[in-house]
């Protein structure tokens, strides 16, 4: 994180002496996920520095909450939850209603704007991502075998939202 995102979250992150110092496993967390977390808000967003702004204005969140995150037994569900409720709720809506715009079959987009949260995340992070499902499993907080749970009726929905003429096609 920039020493300007930094101070975007209010307060000062330096001191006289240099920049106040994260908690380690913070770091770390950070280090291992920033990448990842850029994409996602990215594919959501549209947008290079909007994605980047929504991941740092996430991180401020998990940092602000830390002690909380890790007293809760599950921190890597929990600070994708607080990513995604930063990044999509700052642009679920147009993101939904203008995704047509993102693909030449409007009829997938449309029903990819119908899915369930869990089931949206998973469709995102796998195919516009294209993380792998042991990190999606890590990001959501749930096992590998629940993400598949999650891409399967993803794909049921979708067969069954699409077009008599588009299935067939396929």
């Amino acid at each position: 994180m920039t020493d300007d995102a930094r101070a975007g979250a209010g307060g000062s992150p330096v001191t006289a002496t240099g920049v106040l110092p994260f908690p380690l496993d913070f770091e770390a967390l950070y280090l291992k996920n920033q990448e990842d977390y850029h994409r996602f808000a990215r594919a959501i967003l549209n947008d290079r520095q909007d994605a980047e702004d929504a991941v740092h204005r996430a991180y401020f969140e998990i940092l602000a909450h830390w002690p909380d995150l890790l007293a809760d037994g599950n921190v890597h569900q929990q600070t994708w939850a607080i990513l995604r409720r930063t990044v999509i709720s700052e642009k679920l809506t147009t993101y939904r209603d203008n995704l047509a715009e993102l693909t030449e079959d409007n009829d997938v987009a449309r029903a990819l704007c119908t899915l369930p949260a869990r089931q949206f995340d998973v469709m995102v992070l796998r195919y516009l991502c294209g993380c792998a499902t042991a990190d999606i499993a890590w990001y959501l907080g749930v096992s590998a075998s629940t993400v598949d749970y999650h891409g399967r009726k993803a794909k049921q929905r979708l067969e069954q939202a699409m077009p008599a003429r588009i299935r067939r096609s396929n």
